[in-house]
């Protein structure tokens, strides 16, 4: 559970797309990134562009900013990883490359080691279960929207019988100010 966690903080959403970028991919299959990118090249056939592109310098200074407070709670913040897995040099054509779910599962095509087959089955689980999420968001705020809905409707049914019970209320306060106003006219000592 802890790995699908781990996982989980280096799924980001860019351009409308759940990705992973190339160095965090390279990280949890223990082998360098250049080699990842390397092996990605050599069946590029395999990877169109819905399944894997480059960031922009925009994106990446974007991501770039979250990345450490992403991996403190994987990983200890005073440990050497934190620092050494963030690449600090990647600018113009040696922007990240960012892999979309079917672009990682691809990637297993790939990369052949049991380490890579074992990480990428982890990945899918991890893609599985952000989407389960999401799910489950929607779901909710459906919910929400459906509550919010029916409290606006009962405050109009109840703003109705506020009104009601006022009206009420001033037809009393009017019948008994008649009831004890003072008689004009010819008075009889019974009343």
């Amino acid at each position: 559970m802890q790995i699908i966690k781990s996982i989980q903080s280096r799924i980001y959403e860019v351009r409308g797309e759940r990705v992973m970028l190339d160095f965090d991919l390279a990280f949890l299959y223990e082998v360098e990134t250049r080699v990842l990118n390397q092996a990605v090249k050599r069946n590029s056939k395999r990877f169109p562009d819905d399944f894997m592109f480059r960031l922009t310098a925009k994106e990446w200074e974007a991501i770039r900013s979250q990345l450490v407070l992403g991996y403190e709670d994987t990983v200890n913040p005073s440990s050497q990883f934190v620092m050494m897995n963030i690449p600090s040099n990647r600018t113009g054509k040696y922007l990240p490359y960012a892999f979309t779910e079917q672009g990682v599962a691809m990637l297993s095509g790939v990369l052949n080691s049991d380490k890579a087959i074992s990480m990428n089955i982890a990945i899918m689980r991890a893609f599985v279960d952000v989407r389960r999420i999401l799910i489950k968001q929607i779901d909710i705020k459906d919910k929400l929207d459906e509550i919010v809905e029916r409290v606006g409707e009962h405050d109009i049914q109840l703003h109705h019988l506020y009104q009601a019970m006022e009206n009420l209320i001033d037809e009393k306060v009017a019948k008994k100010s008649w009831d004890e106003r003072e008689r004009i006219g010819f008075k009889t000592k019974n009343k």
